[in-house]
């Protein structure tokens, strides 16, 4: 098994447990370039947020999409997006990915701007 199918088989075992849950999930996914976030709707599978590297307010901000301060803005905005939608806690979908890097530093800029995980 090579490191992407591993890290695959991770994310279908985590959202599995989330679907259970029924819970909104707060996804991410990571390139070499950009981060992407989505804020899902456990019951309907419906995005009710995004925010992403390639968002307009975030790219001008930035010299390149890359890197944890892109995933921090990208945790903020996220945040932001997701209380105007309603949303005050979701459950953390990591995608198989570590909870290392740029991926914990958009999970701890949503937390704190007011999102519950």
């Amino acid at each position: 098994m090579d490191k992407k199918q591993s890290r695959l088989r991770r994310a279908r075992q985590t959202r599995a447990r989330i679907a259970q849950l029924g819970a909104t999930r707060l996804m991410v996914f990571r390139s070499n370039e950009h981060i992407y976030a989505q804020v899902i709707d456990g019951g309907k599978g419906q995005v009710l947020a995004s925010a992403s590297t390639l968002d307009r307010d975030i790219r001008g901000t930035l010299p390149h999409g890359r890197g944890v301060e892109a995933a921090t803005l990208v945790g903020r905005r996220i945040a932001e997006k997701a209380k105007q939608a309603g949303v005050e806690a979701v459950a953390f979908d990591r995608s198989g990915y570590r909870y290392h890097g740029r991926v914990k530093a958009l999970a701890e800029a949503a937390r704190q701007h007011g999102l519950k995980f």
